[in-house]
C-alpha cells in the first residue's frame, strides 16, 4: 500500500463524489443512496454505472423506482443468494422428478414380472390351441407396453440429465461471478484470502517455496481526478491484463483492493517472484493510454511492485505484511520499480520509519 493516508484521501474523494451527486440530483441522502452513488465513484462495478449512465441520459434524473431497481440488480446483500438458492430449488426439483420417475418405472416391471409369472401359469394349464394364442398375444402386448414404458423413461432420464448439466453450468457460473472482480476479472479479495490461506498450507506440507506480490499503480488518484473515473477503469482493466498474462499454471492473480493487485506464486523462490514481477511491471510500462472518446493520447502507467517469500513462522497476515513494507518501500524510492524484503532500500525504509 501507499499508506493510509493515501487510502483515506482516495476514500474520501469517493465520498466526496457520491455526496455532489446526490446534492446535484436533490436525491434523499439515505444509506442506500449513499452506497449506490459510492459505488457508482469507484467503479467497480461498470454495468451499474453503464446503467445508471443510461437512465440519466434518457430521463435526467433517477427516480425512487429506478434507485430501487439498481440496489435490487447490483448491491442487494441477498442477490447472490437468492441466484444460488434459485439454482439449487431446480436442481432438487428435478432430482425429484427423476426419482419418482424410477419409483414409477419398478412398480411397472414389478407388474410386468407378475404378468409373466401369471401366463406361464395359464399355458401349463392350457390345453387348446386357442387357448395359447389368446396367452402369447396378452404376452406380447405386455412386453410392448413395458418397451414404451421404458422408452419414455430413458427420454425424460436424458432430458433431466441435460436440464441438471444446464443447472450445474449455471451454480458454477454464479459460484464463479461470487469470487471474481468485476471490472478487471481477476480473482477477488474474498477468493486471495482462502487461496493464499490454502497455499500456504500446502507450502508447508509440501516443503514448498511461495512468494507472494502486491502491486500498485503509481499516482492513480492523480490520474483518476484529471481524466475521469471512466478512464481510470481503463487504466485498472490495462494492469489486471498486463497481470493475468505474465501468471500462469496455479498463480493466482486477484485484485486485492483499490488501485492494488496481488499475485500468489505457489512452489516459487524470491528470485524467480522478481523476475515475474518485473516482467509485469514492463509489460504495464510498455502500453500508452488513449482516450477512447476522444483519441487522446494520455501517456503510461507505472505500478510499484512489492515480493516477499513464506518463512517458517508466517501466517498469512505477516506475509502481507511484509510484501506491503516491500511495496511502501518501492513507492517511497521512486515508484516504477520492484523491491523485495532482500533489498537494502526495504531495509532503509524501514529503519527511517521507526526512526
Amino acid at each position: 500500500m501507499s499508506g493510509h493516508s493515501d487510502e483515506h484521501e482516495r476514500t474520501m474523494a469517493f465520498c466526496e463524489i457520491a455526496l455532489s451527486q446526490i446534492k446535484a440530483l436533490r436525491q434523499p441522502a439515505t444509506p442506500r443512496n449513499y452506497e449506490i452513488w459510492y459505488s457508482y465513484a469507484t467503479g467497480y462495478q461498470p454495468s451499474l454505472n453503464q446503467k445508471i449512465n443510461e437512465t440519466l441520459s434518457q430521463n435526467g434524473s433517477l427516480s425512487d423506482a429506478d434507485l430501487d431497481s439498481v440496489y435490487e440488480t447490483y448491491l442487494a446483500p441477498s442477490r447472490l443468494t437468492d441466484r444460488i438458492d434459485s439454482v439449487g430449488s431446480k436442481v432438487m426439483g428435478e432430482i425429484e422428478q427423476v426419482m419418482a420417475m424410477i419409483d414409477a418405472a419398478a412398480g411397472s416391471a414389478s407388474t410386468y414380472t407378475e404378468s409373466l409369472a401369471g401366463m406361464s401359469e395359464a399355458i401349463g394349464a392350457s390345453s387348446d390351441r386357442e387357448g395359447l394364442r389368446a396367452i402369447v398375444e396378452g404376452l406380447v402386448a405386455t412386453a410392448k407396453e413395458m418397451e414404451e414404458s421404458n422408452q419414455k423413461l430413458e427420454e425424460r432420464l436424458n432430458a433431466s440429465k441435460a436440464e441438471i448439466n444446464e443447472l450445474q453450468v449455471n451454480l458454477e457460473a454464479v459460484r464463479t461471478e461470487s469470487l471474481t472482480d468485476p471490472l478487471t476479472q481477476l480473482a477477488n479479495r474474498k477468493f486471495f484470502d482462502t487461496t493464499l490461506q490454502d497455499a500456504i498450507n500446502f507450502a508447508r506440507e509440501n516443503d514448498e517455496p511461495l512468494s507472494l506480490m502486491l502491486t500498485d499503480i503509481d499516482h492513480f488518484k492523480k490520474f483518476n481526478d484529471t481524466f475521469g473515473h471512466l478512464t481510470g477503469d481503463q487504466v485498472l482493466r490495462l494492469v489486471a491484463m498486463s497481470v493475468k498474462q505474465n501468471v500462469k499454471g496455479q498463480d493466482t492473480a486477484a485484485r486485492y483492493g483499490g488501485e492494488e493487485f496481488a499475485v500468489i506464486l505457489p512452489n516459487t523462490v524470491l528470485r524467480s517472484a522478481l523476475t515475474v514481477a518485473d516482467h509485469i511491471r514492463r509489460a504495464v510500462m510498455t502500453k500508452e493510454l488513449m482516450k477512447r472518446s476522444t483519441g487522446e493520447h494520455l501517456g503510461r502507467v507505472t505500478i510499484s511492485i512489492g515480493v516477499a517469500s513464506l518463512q517458517a513462522d508466517d501466517t498469512a497476515a505477516t506475509l502481507i505484511e511484509r510484501a506491503d513494507a516491500c511495496l511502501y518501500a518501492a513507492k517511497r524510492n521512486g515508484r516504477n520499480c520492484v523491491l523485495c524484503e532482500a533489498d537494502p532500500e526495504v531495509s532503509a525504509d524501514q529503519a527511517m520509519q521507526v526512526a
